[in-house]
């Protein structure tokens, strides 16, 4: 079995470089549950330790095969993350919960979707604007102190709730989007993090695919494949954006790698206390990214990378209206 190196998220240690789960089974057209279970097996060989997913993925299906995957002998080698938060996972308009009773509820829930007696790492997927965030996390900390959880993560958390968090009960992770097409949070986000020890960890961190330079256009996604909606995929943004990637071509090119590698390196590299979870349901990316994990770059590259994805050289908003409307500013 190889061995990757490990990072610390608060006091929990993982892999430096996690596997997110998201797309086995929600967002991007059909899932294959026997390939996705395939490629969690490869992660574990490999020596991913951090699965990423989330009560709201599927519906329940992703955290039920996630804990099929992941049943066994397995689970004593996995640390298991998951999310809950969005109330109305079969409806509209978009409700989030974060009140004591729901918390507990959904917790039990998931662990039974999973199948465990705990769960490792959990987050509050989207804060909920109308319960006191301290309340969230005084639940929470109530389900650690029951041993149903064991470290406690916030997701697109402002940096004025992740302090206020952090004062009820130690916050171990923040995963919010961080890419080269998405650096919002590098001015006061981050530093709020390693002010306080909270470890990051960065979903999306390949720009939800463009930046490897497969998504040439949206025609050949699947009609349910979330991107179709996305601003920056969009007419005009899309064409504008594939500058970006054609200069991560070269720059790939040069040093012998894919620009999906190159990019994901990047995000690697914006500290020690980083995880990224690529997400993947196919064994052959999952192996080209954890290549990248060990990818070494020099600080002529890293700057080279730099200028060819500055801060705003994005066109189009990282959600639609909807998305964007639930997170936490």
């Amino acid at each position: 079995m190889t061995g990757l190196p490990t990072r610390k998220l608060g006091a929990l240690t993982v892999s430096a470089q996690g596997l997110g789960c998201m797309r086995m089974s929600h967002g991007y057209g059909s899932s294959d549950d026997a390939q996705s279970t395939a490629t969690v097996h490869r992660a574990l060989d490999l020596g991913v330790t951090l699965f990423d997913t989330s009560d709201y993925y599927g519906h329940g299906h992703n955290e039920r095969l996630l804990g099929r995957a992941l049943a066994g002998h397995r689970r004593e080698r996995a640390v298991i993350a998951t999310k809950f938060g969005f109330a109305n996972r079969l409806g509209e308009p978009t409700v989030i919960r974060g009140d004591a009773a729901y918390v507990r509820r959904a917790c039990d829930a998931s662990l039974a979707r999973l199948g465990v007696d705990h769960i490792d790492l959990y987050y509050v997927h989207r804060v909920d604007q109308e319960v006191p965030i301290e309340e969230t996390v005084g639940a929470l900390a109530e389900l650690v102190a029951a041993g149903k959880v064991r470290h406690l993560g916030l997701s697109e958390a402002s940096a004025r709730t992740i302090r206020r968090a952090h004062a009820v009960h130690p916050i171990a992770a923040l995963q919010s989007e961080w890419s080269l097409w998405t650096r919002d949070l590098e001015d006061e986000i981050v530093p709020v993090c390693r002010e306080l020890g909270i470890g990051i960890v960065p979903f999306s961190p390949l720009g939800r695919g463009f930046l490897t330079g497969t998504v040439r256009s949206v025609d050949g996604l699947a009609a349910d494949d979330v991107r179709r909606t996305q601003p920056r995929f969009a007419d005009g943004n899309l064409e504008r954006n594939l500058t970006v990637v054609e200069t991560l071509h070269a720059l790939a090119a040069e040093k012998g790698v894919t620009a999906g590698q190159l990019a994901l390196a990047w995000v690697q590299r914006r500290g020690d206390d980083v995880v990224p979870i690529p997400g993947t349901r196919r064994a052959k990316y999952l192996e080209e990214n954890v290549a990248a994990a060990t990818l070494e770059l020099s600080a002529a590259e890293l700057a080279a990378i730099d200028a060819a994805a500055p801060a705003g050289r994005v066109a189009g908003a990282r959600y639609d209206a909807n998305s964007l409307a639930v997170v936490d500013r």
